[in-house]
């Protein structure tokens, strides 16, 4: 299983950046897409997801990023509009995928995002 993340950088306050995660190599039934951070010091937190259930977005980005997937190219984005210094962080993608009883996770490298003037 390979996820492959891009994006990242560095951009100044109110600026805009576009992350992608491609995945290949899963043979279970995708259950979840999704983004995650960790910023220096803190716990890595859920950024958005996409579900069976629908979209599920952190009240601290709602309205200024968007999660979107491409199912043919197993691709999966989070663009990012607004951004503030406190979305500093690496970002992670994350695949959640069943096979039977059995759920797995599987994590991108992650790509740093820094948010500064």
């Amino acid at each position: 299983v390979r996820l492959v993340e891009s994006g990242g950088g560095l951009v100044q306050p109110g600026g805009s950046l576009r992350l992608s995660c491609a995945a290949s190599g899963i043979i279970f039934t995708i259950s979840a897409l999704g983004w995650y951070r960790q910023a220096p010091g803190k716990q890595r937190e859920l950024v958005a997801a996409i579900t069976g259930g629908g979209i599920n977005v952190a009240d601290s980005v709602k309205g200024r990023f968007t999660i979107s997937r491409d199912n043919a190219k197993n691709t999966v984005y989070l663009q990012m509009n607004s951004l503030k210094p406190e979305d500093t962080a690496v970002y992670y993608c994350n695949v959640r995928a069943k096979g039977g009883p059995m759920e797995y996770d599987y994590w991108g490298q992650g790509t740093q995002v820094a948010v500064s003037s």
